[in-house]
Parts: C-alpha cells; sequence; structure tokens
C-alpha cells in the first residue's frame, strides 16, 4: 500500500513548515509510526484530526478545502448520514450502495458530472 493523498498533503504542509513527521505527531499526541501508518493507508485517519490539523498548521481555507479532499480521497470507507432524509434521498443512498461495486467508468462520470451540476 503506498501513500495516500492524505499522506502527500501532509507531507507537503510539513516541508511547507519546516517540520519533521516527529512533530506533527506529537501535536497531534500520537506516536510518529502511528501517524506515518495513517499517511501510507494502513490505519484509519481519525475523526478528530481535521480540525488539529487546520489549528495546528493554521490553514487558510483553501488548504482547508484541500486537506478535506485530501482526506476524503484516503477513505477506505464513506459513512452517508441519513437521518435527516426524505425517503428518496435514502432509497438512493441505498441503490448507489449497492450498485456501485458494478459502475463502469463511462457511468462514474456520468454521475460525477450531474452531481457537480449543483455545486
Amino acid at each position: 500500500m503506498g501513500i495516500t493523498k492524505f499522506g502527500q498533503y501532509m507531507r507537503i504542509l510539513r516541508i511547507k513548515n519546516n517540520l519533521l513527521m516527529k512533530d506533527t505527531a506529537n501535536e497531534l499526541n500520537v506516536k510518529t509510526p502511528f501517524l506515518s501508518a495513517v499517511e501510507n493507508g494502513k490505519k484509519k485517519i481519525p475523526s478528530d484530526w481535521y480540525e488539529k490539523l487546520c489549528s495546528i498548521y493554521d490553514l487558510s481555507s483553501e488548504e482547508q478545502k484541500s486537506l478535506k479532499q485530501a482526506i476524503e480521497e484516503s477513505a477506505d470507507v464513506i459513512k452517508i448520514d441519513i437521518l435527516n432524509c426524505n425517503e428518496q434521498q435514502k432509497n438512493l443512498a441505498f441503490q448507489f450502495q449497492r450498485s456501485f461495486p458494478d459502475l463502469d467508468e463511462e457511468t462514474s462520470k456520468k454521475i460525477i458530472e450531474l452531481l457537480k451540476r449543483d455545486e
């Protein structure tokens, strides 16, 4: 397993701020090997790290967006909160979950473009 998007982004942040992995690990109250395992996709990114990293590195809104995207792209499991969704939205989420493994690249691109229209 290679370095994740999150790991790549973290390395850029450390270089930009002239810090070592050990420094970031200390700020996150973890051991360096754990941070390394997270960056390499061997461990999940703890849910509270986004806020902590934004604070540690004093990230701009654009940098926060990039960090969030790197975290999302590094996730191997994605959860969708459907608590406040209507029935149609819930049905869509369940159908997408069932169909996801069988989506081909062309269909995936079409869905992405359809969803990006609202951004």
